[in-house]
């Protein structure tokens, strides 16, 4: 009995040492969660209130900005309608594609490391070099793209000067960068337990009903992943617009936060940026919530849906 009482005295104090080193790792970590997160949160919530270009002293103007954005701002309700209408695109492409290139890297093809990097490769590539390549493809004379559409007769397209093609056309550049979504989906699927396959193998499951039954179930973490990932991703995008078409032609590619740049940066209005970034992030937290409360539906993970 006593030895068993000090075993539990030792063993106490084990898990107290494991715990204090577990809080001693954890500091770090919480002073850079603090200080670079929700302290800029916070900062920028409360410059909203106020009328600041960034220099000088700070006047307080209440909810006069927010006011402001929802009815007298020429360019925030339009900007959200772009913003989700790449989202859509750009998420929906970019998981489509990245998990139909993975499923093909996944098979036994010759030379499958080589092309492994080659789709990973646009992903490390420079913003702006990407961008710079891209706008030579979509250029309205001589890019290869239009080049191509007119030796097959079809009639030339301006991929990022026409309202209707802009948006589609930058989202198809988001879905050629998704290299990451690929590697994470590879490693997924490498990690689908074999023997469901040989099981269902045995029973003459077709390899379609293998796919659908047992891959696509075995997925739905990773999928669920790279689809919240690749919302907040895309819902931030600025790039497109700095590089290409400036938020033109018109406003059809002026993006939230190319909206939130051009007043911040060229016009100096801070604070009132500072209100549309903190209703930019009430946005793209909506959109995560229902992405959480709509995951229970469909994703599955082994050993129960707990």
């Amino acid at each position: 009995m006593e030895i068993d009482v000090r075993k539990k005295k030792a063993d106490h104090r084990l898990l107290d040492g494991e715990r204090k080193t577990a809080y001693l790792c954890l500091i770090p970590s919480c002073i850079g969660l603090i200080f670079l997160t929700y302290v800029p949160l916070i900062t920028v919530l409360i410059l909203s209130f106020f009328n600041w270009k960034g220099v000088g002293t700070l006047q307080w103007v209440g909810l006069t900005n927010y006011v402001r954005l929802f009815t007298k701002d020429p360019y925030f309700i339009d900007a959200i309608k772009v913003t989700v209408y790449f989202s859509v695109l750009a998420v929906f492409g970019s998981i489509l594609y990245s998990f139909a290139i993975a499923l093909l890297l996944n098979q036994k093809i010759p030379a499958r490391g080589f092309f492994r990097a080659i789709f990973y490769l646009p992903y490390v590539l420079p913003a702006m070099a990407v961008y710079l390549g891209w706008s030579w493809l979509y250029e309205s004379n001589w890019g290869l793209f239009n080049y191509i559409l007119s030796f097959l007769g079809i009639g030339k397209v301006k991929f990022i000067g026409s309202p209707t093609w802009v948006v589609p056309s930058l989202a198809l550049i988001a879905v050629w960068l998704s290299g990451n979504l690929i590697v994470i989906f590879l490693a997924g699927l490498q990690n689908v337990p074999r023997v469901y396959h040989e099981a269902a193998e045995m029973d003459g499951a077709s390899g379609w009903q293998r796919f659908r039954y047992i891959t696509i179930p075995c997925m739905t973490p990773i999928i669920f992943y790279n689809l919240l990932m690749s919302l907040i991703t895309n819902m931030q995008v600025v790039t497109p617009a700095l590089a290409l078409t400036q938020g033109g032609p018109g406003n059809s590619s002026r993006f939230i936060s190319y909206v939130m740049y051009t007043y911040a940066f060229k016009d100096a209005k801070l604070s009132y940026a500072c209100a549309i970034s903190f209703i930019f992030f009430l946005i793209i937290a909506v959109f995560t919530i229902i992405l959480f409360v709509t995951s229970g539906r469909w994703v599955f993970y082994q050993g129960g849906n707990d």
